[in-house]
C-alpha cells in the first residue's frame, strides 16, 4: 500500500499529542510555542487522521494535515465515513440506569468515567462545583472521595443532579446549593476549597473559539482565584489557554474506541 509523508500542526507545545495522532513513528519540531508532528503513515491512516481532523481547532488555532503525496479522494471519501461511524461510539454520559437529563445539559455533561478521573486526582480535598448542571462533575468528585459543594441556579437541574447522584450512591456527600454560581464566588469568603468550573461552551464553541471575556463565569472564577486554594476549569478544545498563562492545561480524550483520539476537553488548573 501506497505510504505518505504526513505533516500536522501547529500543536501548542503543553500538548500530549499521542493519542490524537494515531499509529506511527511521530517526530516532532518545536517553533516556539507550538509543535509540528510528521510520520509516515500507509494511505488509510493517513486518510484517518486528515477525517478525524477536518477543522478541528485546538488552542485557538486550526490544525492542518497535509501529505505528500497527497491523498486521493476516494480513500479521504472512505476516511470520512468511517470518521463518521467511529463517533457513533462515544464514551457514555452517565454508565448506570436510573439517571435524567435534559438535552441542554447532556451538551456539556462530562462523560462519568472522566469526572470521576478527575476527581481522584482532587486528592480527596473539600470541592465546590460552581454551576454543576446535571451533576456530572459533583457526582465523579464525590465518588473519588471529595467532600462536595454543589451549586446550580436551575431547580429542576439541581433535583436532577441529586436524583443522579442518588444512583452513584453519593448524594448525601454533596452538599446542594440552589444559587447563581456567578454571584456565590464573586461574594464567597477565603476558603481552602478547590473551586472547579465548568461554563456553558454553546454548540458552535469550534467555529467560535471562546475567550475569557465570553465565560464571565470562568472571568469570576479567574478574578476569584486567590480565595481559593485551587481553580479548574473544563473548557473547549478551541479555548485558548494563553488568555490564562498562571494554568497549567492539559488535553482530555475520550475513553471508548470512536473518541479516544478525540481531545473532549480542556483542564486548565491553578496554580
Amino acid at each position: 500500500m501506497t505510504s505518505h509523508r504526513v505533516t500536522v500542526g501547529p500543536l501548542p507545545g503543553w500538548l500530549d499529542a499521542a493519542p490524537l495522532l494515531g499509529p506511527g513513528d511521530w517526530t516532532y519540531t518545536r517553533a516556539q510555542a507550538s509543535v509540528t508532528a510528521s510520520a509516515s503513515l500507509e494511505r488509510d491512516d493517513a486518510a484517518l487522521l486528515a477525517a478525524l481532523l477536518a477543522g478541528f481547532i485546538l488552542a485557538g488555532q486550526a490544525v492542518l494535515v497535509t501529505a505528500e503525496p497527497p491523498i486521493p479522494r476516494p480513500a479521504l471519501r472512505a476516511a470520512r465515513l468511517r470518521a463518521q461511524q467511529l463517533q457513533r461510539d462515544r464514551t457514555p454520559g452517565f454508565d448506570r440506569s436510573g439517571t435524567v437529563i435534559d438535552p441542554e445539559a447532556a451538551v456539556g455533561l462530562t462523560p462519568a468515567s472522566l469526572a470521576l478521573s478527575i476527581g481522584l486526582t482532587a486528592g480527596g480535598r473539600r470541592v465546590v462545583d460552581a454551576g454543576c448542571g446535571a451533576g456530572g462533575n459533583a457526582i465523579g468528585f464525590a465518588r473519588a472521595g471529595c467532600t462536595v459543594t454543589a451549586i446550580e441556579h436551575t431547580a429542576a437541574r439541581l433535583v436532577m443532579a441529586r436524583t443522579n447522584a442518588r444512583v452513584y450512591g453519593v448524594e448525601d456527600q454533596i452538599a446542594w446549593i440552589a444559587a447563581d454560581a456567578f454571584a456565590w464566588i464573586e461574594a464567597a469568603a477565603p476558603t481552602r476549597a478547590l473551586l472547579f468550573v465548568d461554563p456553558p461552551w454553546g454548540l458552535d464553541w469550534q467555529h467560535a473559539r471562546p475567550s475569557l471575556e465570553a465565560m464571565p463565569l470562568l472571568a469570576a472564577a479567574h478574578a476569584a482565584r486567590d480565595r481559593f486554594a485551587a481553580v479548574w476549569a473544563k473548557l473547549p478544545p478551541s479555548f485558548v489557554p494563553a488568555a490564562l498563562p498562571e494554568y497549567r492545561p492539559e488535553a482530555v480524550y475520550g475513553l471508548a474506541e470512536g473518541d479516544r483520539r478525540r481531545i473532549k476537553f480542556l483542564l486548565l488548573r491553578w496554580p
